[in-house]
């Protein structure tokens, strides 16, 4: 008797047990799908916000590019073929140096954050690994469920080859940078938004109550080493 009661207490906990198993992990897909279609709708938000951010620039002309401009910006290729030995090309830096000057950006800023997306080696190639949402692409490690809103609202073509090439890499990078320092006013929640996203950086926000994440500090720290002086107007 005992025995029959025991094997249909072991039944029913077995049965009991798998409910719940199946009914956790029914759950875990459920708060799972709705963390997808937040982020999602905040991904949206975010291109709004870019797009109304391009729509409020004034329409001047970019000024062109002349021997003051050229000089700085060979100095600065210079600095960063020598500090990558050799991994950065100096036509990358050259071009590097003009996009910074003309959105007003510290170049540096820009190199280590291509460093650290690459891990050091600069390669335009590179494909980062997979994540719920795909993978990032490049020497700046685009998504390609974001890049062709960012490039669309820059004025620039898009598709997905364009993302190995590491000029058109340094530019999208340069572009978001300077939507996200014109919408934080600062470097570190600029950065950290960078990296995780604006949605990521708002929770990270309430989790840690600043935005000095390792990315954005680690990035300022290394940009701080460089000369800065030819950039000074």
């Amino acid at each position: 008797m005992k025995r029959i009661f025991l094997t249909s207490l072991i039944v029913i906990l077995t049965i009991t047990a798998g409910f719940f198993y199946v009914e956790n992990r029914q759950l875990h897909h459920t708060i799972s799908e709705n963390e997808l279609a937040y982020e999602e709708l905040r991904t949206v938000q975010e291109m709004e916000q870019i797009q109304l951010y391009y729509l409020q620039q004034p329409r001047t002309e970019v000024p062109p590019a002349n021997y003051d401009t050229w000089l700085r910006s060979k100095e600065v290729a210079d600095q960063l073929y020598q500090d990558s030995e050799g991994k950065f090309k100096k036509e990358w830096g050259v071009f590097l140096g003009e996009m910074a000057q003309q959105r007003d950006i510290d170049p540096f800023l820009v190199y280590e954050l291509l460093r650290t997306e690459t891990g050091g080696t600069f390669d335009p190639t590179l494909v980062g690994p997979e994540t719920r949402y795909g993978h990032a692409y490049g020497m700046a490690q685009f998504m390609k469920n974001t890049a062709p809103w960012i490039a669309e609202m820059a004025g620039l073509p898009y598709e997905d080859e364009l993302l190995f090439d590491p000029l058109y890499s340094i530019e999208l990078s340069v572009e978001y940078l300077s939507f996200l320092y014109h919408e934080y006013e600062d470097w570190d929640h600029a950065l950290t938004a960078y990296h995780r996203g604006m949605y990521g950086l708002e929770k990270y926000l309430s989790e840690n109550g600043h935005a000095e994440s390792w990315y954005a500090v680690e990035i300022q720290e290394k940009a701080d080493k460089f000369n800065w002086v030819a950039y000074v107007n």
